[in-house]
């Protein structure tokens, strides 16, 4: 008994319409997707009238960085002086506003310890900012 050979029946799926089935799927799914957004409640917040620089004399900058090095408007601090000072500037004007501008890499301890500070000298006009590592 002979045994014919035969080529091998070629297996393989064509793949030249498989980018236009990705297509179509992709496209049924971004239509028949339903986002809902989050509606919480309803409230109306305030607007400004106008925005006002404020006087040099009424602000006093607070820097923390990544190294817990801490500067009140421009001057090397410990932080165990940070309540005194801000007391005293508070005694000579009561509307001063903190502006706190910290590094986005200091320790979470310093920011606490320093809001403590500042908790303790009674200081209620406090603003929070965030200082984005240069070349970010």
């Amino acid at each position: 008994m002979k045994f014919i050979r035969r080529q091998g029946v070629g297996s393989n799926v064509p793949t030249s319409s498989m980018a236009d089935i990705i297509f179509l799927l992709l496209i049924f799914f971004m239509v028949t997707t339903i986002f809902k957004l989050e509606e919480g409640l309803p409230i109306k917040l305030p607007r400004a009238e106008s925005g006002a620089d404020q006087e040099r004399e009424r602000l006093l900058h607070i820097w923390a960085d990544r190294y817990s090095r801490i500067s009140i408007n421009d001057k090397l601090v410990r932080i165990e002086s940070v309540h005194a000072i801000i007391a005293s500037r508070l005694e000579e004007n009561r509307g001063l506003i903190i502006a706190f501008n910290v590094d986005h890499k200091a320790k979470y301890h310093l920011v606490s310890d320093i809001m403590e500070q500042l908790k303790d000298a009674n200081a209620v006009n406090v603003s929070f900012t965030s200082i984005m590592e240069e070349g970010h």
